[in-house]
């Protein structure tokens, strides 16, 4: 399994420290499929996802990356089997309450996006204690999309500055790209310069929809369960290989 991996000295050698994707998004997939090509139940899949989440991060913060947005659970995720979402959950709490130590001690600062007023109590009680226990470490902030939808997203911030508007604190004509993007819930977050999605799916899935209009895009048939270091760090080499243009041509980039 990737998370008792050894990092391959080669990967991390060939990683250009002048290069590094300062966000990282990963839509995490595969999961229930794990588990079921084990035989076991899906909620298995999930704990042993926990695992990647930590190797992950850890990994990306000694890779220098700023920022990794972990695409956690959507609002779509509620039509799954109520058992399946319970433990989901249950699962967030029992992670939150278990990682706050390591991630103090590592510095992680832990953010959320997302409708998170919907969740349940305990969750939500237990994802702000760790939101406010861990707001002043600085190494890497790992920001959690939790009943997280893009077009929940772009809906409220289009009905956000359509009030602001309403009431006269905004000229509808001075609504341009920032002043849409200060109204996201990514507000403050560079946009993705990498999103990445395991278990071989290739599809956004209503996530970060506005920020990843210029991100690169990589694609692994590797279920999240066995995606760990190794993995995010040949992702990261491939991202340094390709050329980012913004609309530019090659030539100009060279310049």
């Amino acid at each position: 399994m990737a998370s008792n991996a050894l990092v391959m000295p080669d990967l991390i050698s060939q990683i250009k420290p002048d290069n590094i994707p300062q966000h990282i998004a990963i839509i995490m997939d595969g999961n229930g499929r794990w588990a079921k090509k084990r035989g076991m139940p899906r909620v298995v899949g999930h704990h042993s996802g926990v695992r990647s989440v930590r190797e992950v991060t850890e990994a990306a913060a000694q890779a220098g990356v700023r920022y990794l947005t972990l695409y956690a659970f959507s609002t779509e995720n509620w039509n799954r089997p109520p058992a399946e979402v319970t433990a989901l959950m249950s699962l967030l709490v029992e992670t939150i309450k278990g990682e706050i130590r390591d991630l103090n001690r590592n510095g992680v600062r832990l953010m959320a996006i997302g409708e998170l007023e919907s969740l349940p109590e305990a969750t939500y009680n237990t994802l702000m204690e760790g939101l406010e226990s861990t707001r002043d470490n600085t190494r890497i902030t790992l920001v959690l999309a939790l009943n997280y939808s893009s077009r929940w997203e772009l809906a409220r911030a289009a009905r956000t500055l359509a009030q602001q508007a309403q009431s006269g604190h905004l000229n509808p004509s001075d609504i341009d790209e920032k002043v849409f993007e200060s109204a996201l819930a990514t507000h403050g977050i560079p946009d993705p310069d990498l999103l990445i999605r395991t278990s071989g799916e290739a599809r956004l899935s209503n996530f970060l929809l506005f920020q990843s209009a210029y991100a690169e895009l990589y694609f692994t048939h590797v279920f999240w369960p066995d995606f760990g270091k190794n993995e995010l760090y040949e992702a990261i080499i491939n991202y340094q290989q390709r050329e980012r243009r913004f609309g530019k041509t090659s030539e100009q980039i060279k310049t």
